[in-house]
């Protein structure tokens, strides 16, 4: 009885092998014809080698009378300036932020992407709102100006051998995505794009160990120096709930997994420790023997250096950033904003710089105050027409290494954290709109570019911060609907 049914199913493998072979072939010869190999090689047997005459060019067949070729127009000319943006189709477009649900203080802003005048603006009571993660944008453009898009950030290894038994010691270098070990290409999650690969101490300890058996040296004390970042690693202005409630880990310049627990969001009370102790593990694994505790401390000016791994670049870790609203990777940036210009790695010294960055290229602060990078204070407050700016200074031919802040953001209804948002809002408008979304208790936000149906390119920035708590739901939905239909209208006519 086995033995025929196993009969019987290897006749079923060979006759689907047979069936998938003829299928191969087919799909190979159609293949072959629609990228053009098997056409190229029949005209070079027919010894007519070359590129084939344009249709247009071949006459018909004898008794056919074929019309003329003639080119369709674009479906829309692509419009610049201000002048194509109409005020009264802007306020059109955006009647939905009248509705109720979006409390007392609404603010908005629309211009042309190229130009600088505002087409419309709608200021009630305060001019400058909580922007929640609409900050993003502002660190990550900062971060791109003074870093530039290229920069790595290393996380290394150095030995000191002044003692009896060389001490190793882990020091970081502010690697917002330093992990475990190396990520899977799953790890990204649903609605990401794109999942940095960087660095890992699984990684560092294997290159590590094999620096150290090269010496000769089996047997290390080890350290961790998490230095590079200095003041308080939770914002004074932050909820206090923030850290016990893991809505964000402590800031450090030296962690695994984001401070996370594997294969958790629950975050650890100590991401430097709890870091250096999974790379004592893996240096265990790797053959090197460490005595002793692992204690912090920094590491010695004239250490050598054994190992070292890399983050993604400054573009992968922006567009890690607007597209899934990470926290912990933006306030690491803002540390690396502070370290470029002020040499000071601290909340205190990426705001001076960021301020700097804004008013270097002449976007006026117009009342905006920023505490942090991520957009998590409530104490921040921001006016629309700086988020334009920094937009606009974004998409400027002058600056094209600003352009990830672009096309980072995500697209509505697609992508990041706008994959399973606008669907109440007008069709039209999905795909047509690329933001940066926005929320705190109380707080629904939306800033970043839209392209009309008659190609007009514009920026926007909506911001509403006086949401009572039982309508916030719905008060997204209401300024999802105002962002698609920028997208969905005809803002110049």
């Amino acid at each position: 009885m086995a033995r025929s049914d196993e009969e019987r199913g290897s006749g079923r493998v060979r006759n689907a092998f047979a069936a998938l072979v003829a299928l191969a072939v087919v799909a190979a010869g159609g293949m072959a014809w629609q990228t053009g190999w098997a056409e190229e090689m029949w005209d070079r047997a027919r010894g007519t080698d070359g590129p084939p005459a344009d249709p247009a060019s071949v006459a018909p067949p004898a008794g056919i009378d074929v019309p003329d070729v003639v080119l369709p127009p674009p479906l829309a000319q692509p419009a610049t300036g201000s002048a194509r943006l109409r005020p009264a189709a802007l306020k059109a477009a955006l009647a939905e932020l009248g509705d109720r649900d979006l409390g007392r203080h609404v603010l908005a802003a629309v211009g042309p992407l190229d130009g600088r005048r505002i087409a419309y603006q709608s200021t009630e009571g305060a001019a400058v709102a909580i922007p929640a993660s609409t900050t993003k944008i502002v660190t990550s453009a900062a971060a791109l100006f003074l870093l530039g898009p290229d920069r790595v950030f290393e996380t290394t290894t150095v030995l000191d051998t002044s003692a009896t038994t060389p001490r190793l010691v882990l020091v970081g270098g502010g690697d917002p995505y330093l992990a475990r070990r190396p990520a899977g290409p799953e790890e990204g999650g649903p609605s990401a794009t794109y999942q940095p690969q960087g660095g890992d101490v699984a990684t560092l300890a294997r290159r590590s160990a094999r620096a150290l058996a090269q010496q000769g040296v089996r047997r290390v004390r080890l350290a961790y120096d998490d230095s590079l970042f200095t003041g308080p690693q939770a914002h004074p202005t932050w909820e206090a709930d923030y850290i016990p409630d893991d809505v964000v880990t402590p800031i450090t310049s030296l962690w695994v997994d984001q401070g996370r627990e594997p294969g958790s969001f629950d975050r650890v009370a100590d991401p430097a420790a709890t870091a250096a102790l999974e790379f004592r593990h893996a240096l265990a694994r790797n053959g090197i023997r460490v005595v002793g505790r692992t204690l912090r401390g920094a590491a010695p000016a004239g250490a050598t250096r054994v190992g070292r791994v890399s983050s993604p670049n400054v573009a992968q870790i922006v567009q890690r950033v607007l597209e899934s609203s990470d926290n912990e990777a933006a306030e690491v940036l803002l540390r690396h904003v502070g370290l470029a210009d002020q040499g000071d790695g601290s909340f205190t010294g990426g705001q001076v710089a960021v301020e700097r960055v804004l008013t270097a290229n002449g976007i006026k602060l117009a009342g905006t105050v920023l505490y942090d990078g991520s957009g998590l204070s409530r104490a921040n407050r921001i006016a629309p027409s700086l988020l334009l700016g920094v937009l606009r200074l974004a998409a400027s031919p002058e600056h094209p290494a600003l352009r990830p802040v672009l096309s980072s953001l995500p697209v509505a209804g697609f992508t990041g954290s706008l994959t399973n948002r606008m669907d109440r809002a007008p069709s039209e408008g999905r795909g047509r709109v690329r933001a940066k979304t926005g929320t705190l208790t109380g707080v629904t936000s939306l800033a970043g570019i839209a392209v009309d149906l008659d190609g007009n390119l514009m920026a926007f920035a909506l911001l509403a911060d006086r949401v009572r708590k039982p309508r916030e739901g719905l008060a997204r939905v209401a300024m999802d609907n105002a962002a698609a239909s920028l997208g969905a209208c005809h803002c110049g006519r």
